[in-house]
């Protein structure tokens, strides 16, 4: 065992081209790390407690019974701590590496005050940062980013049951990231086999892909939030719905996305403002046109007057992630349009957020 205190931070996320397209195979998705965290701390007790301020869960016991985490706490945010650990505890049983009890405190600084969420991935981010602070704690080898973004992943679709797992992507390995999913419905298989965790994070995992990216110089990144927070899961599973009802055009959105992915990926390699800002403006459209035709919300009003407020200014902007609410993102070509997209935003209600990617 490493040092008596572990204090592990894992970043948020915010998706910027490819999205709902990624949930299938082999398809990409551009996703960045950002400066807002998750934070574990976890230090050595000789009864284990998990503290959640945000929740208000304080000093809830738990302990191992049978191979099983009980953990006395309830609630969807709590499953995905205990299934961060259930998965770690038995990939480290598997290492013949005993178990033993810590004090775990987990906060955050993803959402808002208020306890809205801003929809900055906090439910991945949660996962990896319980997934790598206890690896850190009882782990003796190395402890490399592949082997944080499995377990988390294993953890975290088993709770979620679907999603891309780009989220926990970007808290696993942080930057700019060009990212292919694992598919949720293939990792729930190979889990569902019952063989043992530490061969299946030893896998390849065939149509998973990820590479670090560079941001473009001169390109300035904006973040409007709605005030709306919006539900992911839910909006996921209604696209899917709508794939298998109108095959046609689902699969005219998926040339459309795929075509603006490539755009904004060639940009970012060329440091070409114009093709990436073309690639941001096709995919909004993608994800209009999807939206209108599945009869889900993915640009509300308020985001379409964040997006349209944007491109007023010479920018390009769209809804982060399922959209419904939450985060739009924004791309201009200077500091100063930045703070004009700023104060635009604030007259017509948007709150722009103080947040930026990380390398």
């Amino acid at each position: 065992m490493g040092q008596s205190t572990i204090s592990v931070k894992t970043p948020g996320k915010l998706m910027v081209a490819g999205e709902y397209a990624v949930l299938e195979q082999y398809q990409r998705l551009i996703v960045t790390a950002i400066d807002r965290f998750v934070q574990a701390d976890l230090t050595p007790s000789e009864t284990g407690t998990l503290t959640i301020p945000a929740l208000d869960i304080e000093q809830a016991l738990w302990h191992v019974e049978e191979g099983k985490v009980v953990l006395e706490a309830e609630g969807k945010q709590t499953s995905f701590v205990q299934e961060a650990m259930q998965t770690v505890f038995t990939y480290l049983t598997e290492q013949d590496i005993a178990i033993q009890p810590f004090d775990l405190t987990i906060t955050s600084d993803l959402d808002d005050v208020s306890g809205k969420k801003y929809g900055l991935g906090s439910s991945g981010a949660v996962t990896t940062a319980v997934v790598k602070a206890i690896l850190e704690f009882l782990h003796t080898d190395e402890i490399t980013e592949d082997l944080i973004f499995k377990l988390s992943s294993i953890a975290h679709v088993k709770v979620q049951g679907n999603g891309s797992g780009a989220d926990v992507a970007a808290s696993s390995y942080g930057g700019w990231l060009e990212y292919a999913s694992f598919q949720a419905e293939w990792l729930l298989e190979e889990i569902g086999k019952g063989k043992s965790i530490s061969r299946l994070v030893k896998r390849n995992w065939q149509y998973f892909k990820l590479e670090k990216l560079t941001f473009p110089e001169d390109l300035h990144m904006c973040i409007g939030w709605t005030g709306q927070p919006a539900s992911t899961s839910q909006f996921v599973q209604k696209i899917q719905e709508f794939k298998h009802q109108d095959h046609t055009a689902y699969a005219e959105f998926m040339v459309q996305s795929n075509t603006a992915v490539r755009g904004v990926l060639t940009g970012m390699s060329e440091n070409d403002l114009n093709l990436f800002f073309e690639g941001i403006q096709m995919n909004r459209v993608a994800l209009q046109q999807l939206g209108e035709k599945a009869g889900v919300p993915i640009e509300t009003a308020e985001l379409k007057t964040l997006c349209d407020i944007a491109e007023q200014l010479g920018g390009v902007a769209k809804p982060s992630g399922a959209g419904g609410g939450d985060c739009g993102i924004a791309f201009v070509s200077s500091r100063e349009k930045a703070d004009e997209l700023a104060a635009a935003w604030e007259k017509a209600g948007i709150q722009t957020l103080d947040i930026q990617p990380i390398s």
